[in-house]
């Protein structure tokens, strides 16, 4: 691990749930390590694989897709990112990244010290893990 490395992490948060989730952490004024980019989308079940690669070919050490659960607004985006996210996994393996790079978590708009909390917990692991040695053509 190098001494001084800073994790970038992407978290594609879905506007209705995760990412009013984030939002709320910062009314409440909690604290939570700034390594994490949020990109807001309409729903996590319209993130492209690609968006994801993007963001690891660009320098992102972790990416995260986040929405709740049966609480979706547009009823199944969920649980289509579900499946992507499985098929993501497959695809960072054969392109030899380690899938602890990709995280699904599950945040609501409720739960702004369950963002916090999980921003901070994926700060420490990809620091655990290292900096990203992706090598691009």
């Amino acid at each position: 691990m190098e001494p001084d490395f800073e994790p970038k992490i992407m978290g594609f948060l879905c506007s209705w749930c995760s990412y009013a989730g984030a939002d709320m952490a910062g009314v409440s004024r909690l604290s939570y390590p700034a390594n994490i980019r949020v990109i807001r989308v309409m729903c996590s079940g319209r993130i492209d694989p690609l968006f994801v690669m993007k963001a690891f070919t660009s320098g992102a050490t972790r990416a995260r897709l986040c929405c709740h659960p049966g609480d979706c607004h547009y009823a199944t985006g969920n649980y289509y990112t579900e499946r992507r996210f499985v098929m993501l996994q497959r695809l960072l393996d054969y392109m030899g990244i380690d899938q602890q790079r990709l995280k699904l978590t599950w945040v609501s708009a409720s739960e702004g010290a369950r963002f916090a909390t999980i921003v901070t917990e994926l700060t420490q692991e990809i620091k655990a893990l290292g900096p990203l040695n992706l090598v691009t053509k």
